[in-house]
Order: structure tokens, then C-alpha cells, then sequence
């Protein structure tokens, strides 16, 4: 099993993850254990995990006493770090996903390549200022965290819906969906790179 435990320790946050990436693949059951301290947040994580066939423990200490931005990208950061480490050895996966998720008006979607370059471009047009006590501006840079700490090249844009909440959900699950294509096996046992090799990886 494809898996990797990060603790991630600064003067603003304190974070404990534990990922393992083909729990669904494997057919045991997930473990879905999310606490920020920003209760979307985790609801965020959790569809995540959900929807990617992954297990999930993540605890964070933040101060949010500041504001949400140490915590929502310390915890992106992390969790970054745990996919790329759970990867390990990249030979024989599909290396790029794609997928769409709606949920009821909203819909999103995620184009990743396991590229061992990190790029990110997250256009989900919110209104509202926060949804729940996480900021709208911080969804975006969520990604932009993760993709960063993963060394991935991530594409994610809500295509329509009106409604915040729907729309920064199908965008998870989206990615969720994205993911789990790209870490699928495709049988051939060889790096996906016409170089033979992938940085980063």
C-alpha cells in the first residue's frame, strides 16, 4: 500500500498527517479523520479523501486566534508532502487525471499531471467572503499549497453553479476523482515520460 506519514512543526502551526492513497484500490476500508479546527475545512479534506479512495488522519494546532491562512496552507502543505511521499515510485502510473463533479447547480473541473512541476491554476469565481470560517481567497491558495508540496501541475475551475458551498465542494471532488485516475496503474511498469525520468519523483 501506497502510504506516508508527515508531521509538519512551525511557530504557527502543528500538523500530523497519516495518508495512504489506495485504500478503495485494496478494498479495505477508509479511515477519514479530519480535524483544522475550520470545520469547512475539514468537510473540504474529507470529501477529499472520500471521493479519492484515500484514508486520511490529519490534526492541526493552528493559530487561528491570527486569522485561517496558517492553518489552511500549512495543512495543504502537509498534505502535499504525504501524497508526494506516498507515491513513492512513480513507474507504471497513469500520471495524468481528469474529472468532472457536479454537485446539484455546480460544476467543476480538475486536469492533473504528476508532472514533478509544480503549477497550479484554481479559477473558482466565489462571492462570499467565507464559507463557514474558511475565507474564500484561501480555496484557491489550498491548492495552489498542495500542488506546490506535491510537485504536481493542477488545472481546477468551477464551470457553473451559483451557490459557494457547491461550488468549492465539486471542485474537491473533482479533484478527488482527478487523482484517483492518475495514481491508477496502467500495467506498463515504465516511467510516464518520454525522458525516461520525471523531476521531483
Amino acid at each position: 500500500m501506497r502510504q506516508a506519514s508527515v508531521e509538519r512543526n512551525t511557530g504557527e502551526t502543528q500538523i500530523s498527517v497519516k495518508l495512504a492513497i489506495d485504500t478503495v484500490m485494496n478494498k479495505q476500508k477508509q479511515v477519514i479523520d479530519v480535524h483544522t479546527g475550520i470545520g469547512f475545512l475539514d468537510h473540504m479534506y474529507s470529501a477529499l479523501a472520500k471521493h479519492g479512495g484515500m484514508s486520511l488522519e490529519m490534526h492541526c494546532k493552528g493559530d487561528l486566534w491570527i486569522d485561517d491562512h496558517h492553518t489552511a496552507e500549512d495543512s495543504a502543505l502537509a498534505l502535499g508532502d504525504a501524497f508526494k511521499q506516498a507515491l513513492g515510485d512513480i513507474k507504471g502510473i497513469k500520471r495524468y487525471g481528469y474529472a468532472y463533479a457536479p454537485l446539484d447547480e455546480a460544476l467543476s473541473r480538475a486536469v492533473l499531471d504528476i508532472s514533478g512541476r509544480s503549477f497550479c491554476v484554481a479559477e473558482l469565481h466565489l462571492r462570499r467572503e467565507k464559507i463557514g470560517d474558511l475565507s474564500c481567497e484561501m480555496i484557491p491558495h489550498v491548492f495552489q499549497s498542495f500542488a506546490d508540496a506535491a510537485n504536481l501541475t493542477l488545472h481546477i475551475d468551477c464551470v457553473r453553479g451559483f451557490n459557494d458551498h457547491h461550488r468549492s465542494e465539486s471542485a474537491f471532488k473533482a479533484l478527488a476523482l482527478a487523482i484517483r485516475d492518475a495514481i491508477s496503474y496502467t500495467g506498463s511498469g515504465e516511467i510516464p515520460s518520454t525522458k525516461g525520468v520525471l523531476a521531483g519523483y
